[in-house]
């Protein structure tokens, strides 16, 4: 019984020893790729010196080559180039959109937890009639008010998602609120703005930077369907998801024009999610290996 034992402890402490290693491998490229992402967004020529809006008559719906990594649109324009300077916008408004839904969030959760109970009840529903519609739908609202645009589409994204991140700060502060270093703050006679504001809603919003890390892929997701519906971003501006509505109209003759922006934005969304739920588990583990 002992070598079994010892044999188990000793197949636990390799597997232990294996694991950050695997983990880390297994997160190097997403990291890579989201590295990359960055330097698109900082210093695109770094990744491609061809001009993204110069038309070229003589090189309409080129294959990938060494030249065109992506191929060319229908007016010659480098694939890769836009999908390249389209990054800028596509994160933007993925970033942008998810700092409306945090700020949103917190402000509404944190008003819905510590609101007088009738308040607070009302805004639990409204928080609920939210999360009942699908976020795109909600999306769809705004923009059909608002107008199509880069701008409007940021703010729909943000506003259709302000319901989730308001339901996680409610309930994170209905339990910091019973906590012992509220109660202690209470019993010395603070004021209740500054046990807000330096004791709750500090401690509240941990597990909302998670949530945002891995919803800046949602909205980047979002904000793509958008403008591939053509309700977001609309050409001539180079981003990813006006990149697909255009490409699907030669998907029979150039499939590149849409299969290659894709797929780079199913890995963006990928890698961003990735190390979103790292960052979860590290949170949660406490394991910073």
């Amino acid at each position: 019984m002992s070598d079994v034992v010892l044999a188990e402890s000793g197949r636990e402490r390799r597997v232990a020893r294996r694991r950050p290693v695997w983990l880390s491998f297994g997160l190097l490229v997403p990291f890579a790729f989201v590295v990359v992402l960055c330097v698109a967004v900082w210093a695109p020529q770094w990744l491609s010196a061809l001009d993204p809006e110069a038309v070229d008559p003589s090189a309409i719906l080129l294959p990938p080559d060494g030249q065109h990594w992506f191929g060319t649109d229908e007016l010659g324009r480098d694939l890769f180039s836009r999908v390249v300077y389209g990054t800028s916008q596509s994160l933007t408004i993925g970033i942008g959109a998810t700092l409306i839904a945090s700020l949103g969030g917190i402000m509404l959760g944190t008003t819905a937890a510590l609101a007088p109970r009738p308040i607070g009840r009302l805004l639990l529903r409204i928080i609920d009639i939210l999360l009942a519609f699908p976020e795109m739908l909600l999306a769809l609202l705004v923009i059909a008010v608002l107008g199509r645009g880069p701008a409007n589409t940021l703010l729909a994204v943000g506003l259709a998602s302000i319901a989730g991140y308001a339901r996680l700060i409610r309930s994170q502060v209905l339990h910091i609120k019973l906590s012992g270093y509220v109660e202690h703050a209470v019993a010395l006679g603070e004021h209740p703005w500054t046990i807000i504001s330096r004791h709750i809603v500090p401690n509240a919003i941990r597990p909302l930077l998670i949530l945002a890390t891995v919803g800046v892929g949602s909205s980047v997701l979002s904000a793509s369907a958008l403008s591939f519906l053509g309700l977001g971003v609309v050409p001539p501006v180079a981003e990813w998801g006006a990149l697909l509505a255009n490409g699907r109209n030669f998907l029979d003759i150039a499939p590149w024009t849409s299969l290659l922006p894709a797929t780079v934005v199913a890995l963006s969304v990928i890698s961003i999610t990735l190390l979103g739920r790292r960052l979860q588990t590290l949170l949660a583990t406490g394991d910073l290996r």
